[in-house]
C-alpha cells in the first residue's frame, strides 16, 4: 500500500462516502452555513470597517488562500454560532470554510482567464480567552475547541496528507474516485469487499482495493511537539508533551524554542505497536492517544511567553509606573531579591540588573547586539550561591535551572534525534532555547566538561545556536541571560594560589558581564550578625503567612513588575551620558594618572557590559534614556565585580593588570628573582628593591612583583616582616 493513509490502515465492510454526522439535519447545516456567510459579509467594526470581507478579498488576490478570524467577533455577531464552533468544531469549521469559499467567489468575480475554479479557503481561528493548562486536558474535552500555551520543542519536515483518494480494485479494475478523508492523523477505512456487480465472472477476493497515488488530492502538513510552560510544572514532575498536527498555511510558522498559544481541536488516534513479523504495525484495541489538530497559532516573538504574568490590568499598570518613579526603587528591588539571604548587597543589585536586562539592538547592517546580562558567582561553598540561583528561577518570568554535572552540550543547546515514527531526524531545543527571553541558571558551572562549556560560547554572546548535524543546518534563538555559580579549583578560595584558583578559559570568562569573587571571610562581628539572622529565619519559617517586610516586594508582585518593565521599556544612552562613558573608558585604558598608579584596561566587550548595566538601571525606572547617575552606578558595579576580581589575580590574562610593555617588565623582574635566590635564601626586601632600582626598574613594579609572589606562595615573610626567603 502507498503511504497516503499512514500512520495506519484500517478496514471496514462499506464505504463511508457520506461524511455528514449522524442525526444532523441537512437543512440546519445549510442554515448554519448561511449564517457564516452573513458574518463574513456583514460584520464590521467602527466606521463600518468590514474587516473580514476586505481581508478575504485582499488575501485571495495575493494568492494567500486563508482568513484569520477572531472567535470573539463571531460571538458578538451570533453567540450560538461561536458556541457551535467551541463544542463541535470539526463539523462547523468545514461549513465555515465552505462559506468562505462561496463568499470569495462572489468578491473576486470576474477572475482572470484560466482561474475560473475557486480555491479552497483555510479558516484560522484566534481567541482572547484565557488558555487552559495542558495537564487539565481530560477525556471530556475530546473533539472540542481548546486553547493551551507551551513551548515548541521539535518540528518535523513537510509531508503530504491526502484529502481525497481514488481506489481501484485489483481484479475488476473498478475505480471509485474522490473518497473524502477526515483531517488529522487518522487514516481511511478501506473496504474489504468489491461493491461492483459480479455478473458472469468470479467474485473479487477480499481486500481487493489499492490507492491510486496519482489520483489523490493532497495538502501539506507538519507535526510539532509542544511542551508545557516551566511555570506550570509541579515540583518533581516531568514536563508533559502533546503532538500537534498543522496543515496548509499553518505549516512552518514556528520553530523549536518559540513560545506559542495553540487553538485547536483535541483529537484522539489509534495507537499502533510494531509486530515482530515483517515489521508490520498492529492497532492496540480500545486505546487512543491524544493529539491536537491546530486551528490557530499565536506566537510570542518577544519571548516573554504565554504566562499569566504577561496579563497586566490598568490598575496594576498605574501601580507599576508610580513605583518606578520612586527615587529608591533600585534599593527596593535589590532588597526584594532573596531577602532571607544575609548581606551580598552588590550581588543582589547585579542580579536585579540581570532580571531587568538591557536593550537589544539591531544595527543597520543586520547585526544584533545582545541586551541580556551574564553573571558568574565564583568562590567558597556555603556562601548562598545556589540559593540565589534558585530564587532567580522563581522570580524570573521565564527561567530554567540546571546543574553543571547533569548537563551536556546537547541538553543546554539543541539535540538532533531520530523520530521513531517517520525515522527522519528532528531537532529538539535544549535549556537555553527553552529559556528564550528569560534566564538560564547553571549551578556547579565548574563541574561541567570543558567541551560542554565551549558549546555555549555562541549562545552567550551572539544569542543563537547553530546546528549542522545529520543533514540539518539551521539556527535557533537563545535570547537569554546566564547566571552561573562555581567553586574554585581547590574547593575553597586560596589567597596564596592567585590565578590558580580558577580553571576556566579566558574565552568563557570574557562573556560574563560581571564576575563576583564570593569569599567566606572570618570576622567575629559579621559571624555573630549572620548567625542571629539565620536563627531568626529558621524560627519564623513555620509561620503560615509571612508578609514582606517594609521596603520589600512580594514574589508575585516583583515578577509582574519585571515582566512589565521588560516589555514596555527599551532605554538607550543619551549623548551626555555616552560622552561621559567614553571619557571613563579612555581613562581606564590609558596610563596617564598623575600618581602613576596602574590603570586597569578593559576591552570593548566589557565596555558593552557597562552600557547594558546602565540600560537595565534606566529600565527599572521606566526611563527612555540612561542618565549619568545610571552610568556611575553601572561603573561602580563593574568595579566591585570584574575589576576587583582582576586585581586579585584570578583573571590575569582576561582583564590584565597593565599594558603589554609593563607586563613584560614584570615578567623579567620575576625571572631574575627566581634565578638570583635559591630555595631557602633569606634576604631583606629593601635590599632587593634597592638593587632593582639601580638597574633602572621602577620601585612600584618591583614591589608589585614581590607582593604577587608572596600571594602565590613563592616568597614568604619571616617573623620580622622584613626578611624573605624562597619557597619554590
Amino acid at each position: 500500500m502507498e503511504g497516503f493513509d499512514d500512520p495506519g490502515m484500517f478496514y471496514s465492510a462499506n464505504f463511508a462516502e457520506d461524511d455528514t454526522p449522524v442525526g444532523t439535519d441537512q437543512v440546519n447545516l445549510q442554515a448554519i452555513k448561511k449564517k457564516f456567510k452573513d458574518f463574513l459579509r456583514q460584520f464590521h467594526t467602527e466606521n463600518f470597517n468590514y474587516k473580514y470581507r476586505d481581508n478575504l478579498k485582499r488575501n485571495y488576490n495575493l494568492r494567500r488562500f486563508y482568513l484569520e478570524v477572531n472567535i470573539e467577533d463571531v460571538g458578538s455577531f451570533d453567540e450560538n454560532l461561536a458556541d457551535k464552533l467551541y463544542k463541535q468544531p470539526s463539523e462547523h469549521l468545514a461549513l465555515f470554510e465552505e462559506a468562505a469559499k462561496e463568499v470569495a467567489d462572489e468578491l473576486t468575480t470576474p477572475r482572470l482567464e484560466g482561474e475560473e475554479e475557486v480555491e479552497d479557503i483555510q479558516i484560522m481561528l484566534s481567541s482572547d480567552a484565557h488558555p487552559s493548562d495542558l495537564r487539565s486536558l481530560k477525556s471530556d474535552v475530546v473533539s472540542r475547541l481548546i486553547k493551551i500555551p507551551g513551548i515548541i520543542i521539535s518540528a518535523s519536515g513537510i509531508k503530504a496528507k491526502a484529502t481525497k483518494i481514488s481506489v481501484q480494485c485489483r481484479t475488476c479494475s473498478n475505480v471509485i474516485p474522490n473518497l473524502p478523508l477526515k483531517p488529522g492523523l487518522e487514516g481511511y477505512l478501506l473496504p474489504r469487499k468489491c461493491n461492483t456487480e459480479q455478473a458472469n465472472r468470479p467474485k473479487c477476493p477480499l481486500d481487493p482495493y489499492f490507492i491510486m497515488p496519482d489520483k489523490c488530492q493532497c495538502v501539506d502538513f507538519q507535526v510539532l511537539k509542544l511542551q508545557e510552560l516551566p511555570d506550570g510544572i509541579p515540583q518533581g514532575e516531568i514536563p508533559r508533551h502533546i503532538t500537534l498536527y498543522c496543515d496548509r498555511y499553518l505549516c512552518e510558522r514556528v520553530v523549536p524554542g518559540n513560545k506559542v498559544q495553540i487553538l485547536g481541536v483535541y483529537c484522539i488516534k489509534k495507537i499502533s505497536r510494531p509486530t515482530r513479523r515483517e515489521g508490520r504495525e498492529k492497532a492496540v484495541t480500545g486505546v487512543r492517544a491524544a493529539y491536537m489538530r491546530v486551528i490557530g497559532i499565536q506566537q510570542d516573538n518577544e519571548g516573554m511567553g504565554a504566562s499569566r504574568f504577561s496579563i497586566i490590568s490598568s490598575e496594576e499598570e498605574t501601580t507599576f509606573r508610580r513605583l518606578a518613579a520612586l527615587p529608591d526603587i533600585y534599593e527596593k528591588v535589590a532588597a526584594s531579591i532573596a531577602p532571607s539571604i544575609f548581606g551580598a548587597t552588590d550581588i543582589k543589585k547585579a542580579i536585579a540588573c540581570l532580571l531587568f536586562g538591557g536593550s537589544r539592538k539591531r544595527l543597520p547592517d543586520s547585526l544584533v547586539r545582545r541586551g541580556d546580562i551574564n553573571i558568574l558567582l565564583l568562590g567558597d561553598p556555603g556562601t548562598a550561591k545556589s540559593q540565589l540561583l534558585k530564587f532567580v528561577e522563581r522570580v524570573a518570568p521565564i527561567a530554567v535551572y540546571t546543574s553543571g554535572k547533569g548537563s551536556s552540550a546537547a541538553g543546554l543547546t539543541a539535540a538532533v534525534k531520530r523520530d521513531p515514527a517517520s525515522r527522519n531526524f528532528v531537532m529538539e531545543g535544549g535549556a537555553m532555547v527553552l529559556a528564550d527571553g528569560g534566564v538560564v541558571c547553571i549551578d556547579e558551572f565548574d563541574k561541567m566538561r570543558e567541551d560542554d562549556r565551549v558549546a555555549i560560547h555562541e549562545a552567550m554572546e551572539q544569542q543563537t545556536i547553530s546546528i549542522a548535524k545529520a543533514g540539518i543546518t539551521t539556527t535557533l534563538n537563545s535570547r537569554c541571560s546566564v547566571l552561573a555559580a562555581a567553586n574554585s579549583i581547590f574547593g575553597r578560595w586560596d589567597e596564596t594560589k592567585g590565578d590558580e584558583n580558577i580553571d576556566f578559559l579566558p574565552t568563557i570568562l570574557s562573556r560574563f558581564d560581571m564576575i563576583f569573587i564570593v569569599k567566606d571571610e572570618h570576622d567575629q562581628n559579621r559571624d555573630m550578625t549572620l548567625a542571629k539572622h539565620i536563627m531568626s529565619v529558621h524560627m519564623s519559617a513555620g509561620e503560615i503567612s509571612q508578609e514582606p517586610k517594609e521596603g520589600e516586594m512580594s514574589l508575585e508582585f516583583i515578577k509582574k513588575f519585571i515582566n512589565f518593565c521588560r516589555t514596555r521599556c527599551g532605554p538607550r544612552l543619551n549623548k551626555t551620558s555616552g560622552d561621559k562613558l567614553v571619557t571613563r573608558y579612555v581613562n581606564m585604558r590609558s596610563n596617564t594618572h598623575s600618581d602613576k598608579k596602574h590603570s586597569i584596561p578593559i576591552t570593548v566587550r566589557q565596555l558593552e557590559a557597562v552600557i547594558r548595566i546602565s540600560e537595565s538601571l534606566a529600565k527599572m525606572q521606566l526611563q527612555p534614556f540612561a542618565s549619568e547617575a545610571h552610568i556611575e552606578e553601572a561603573l561602580r558595579l563593574f568595579q566591585v565585580s570584574t575589576l576587583d576580581a582582576a586585581r586579585s589575580g584570578s583573571l590575569a590574562g582576561v582583564e590584565g593588570f597593565t599594558t603589554e610593555d609593563e607586563y613584560d617588565m614584570l615578567t623579567r623582574i620575576e625571572k631574575q628573582l627566581k634565578l638570583r635566590f635559591a630555595i631557602g635564601t633569606q634576604v631583606s626586601q629593601s635590599v632587593i628593591i634597592q638593587d632593582f632600582v639601580q638597574q633602572q626598574y621602577p620601585e612600584r613594579a618591583v614591589t608589585k612583583v614581590i607582593q604577587g609572589m608572596i600571594r602565590r606562595g613563592q616568597l614568604q615573610h619571616t617573623m620580622q616582616r622584613k626578611m624573605l626567603y624562597r619557597l619554590s
